[in-house]
């Protein structure tokens, strides 16, 4: 799968879902994805780095998101 169609499921997958969570676990998002764990960790991480996707940890949690969505986008930025 390359970047770009991986790109258009998860944004897609994730702005229909948007209305009720911000916030997605690994595992979410790769079976969005359709791949193995170690295929779709290589294209999220790249993803985040290309800032389509942010990852969000409490220190016992990992998710991702979409850049700039959810609750504390807003305050993320107040820095």
């Amino acid at each position: 799968m390359e970047l770009e169609e991986a790109k258009t499921k998860i944004v897609d997958a994730l702005t229909k879902k948007s209305k009720t969570k911000s916030k997605f676990y690994f595992k979410d998002l790769s079976k969005i994805l359709g791949l193995k764990p170690r295929d779709a960790k290589k294209l999220i991480s790249k993803l985040v780095i290309d800032e389509v996707l942010e990852y969000w940890s409490s220190g016992s949690t990992s998710m991702y998101g979409l850049k700039g969505m959810g609750k504390q986008a807003a305050a993320e930025d107040e820095d």
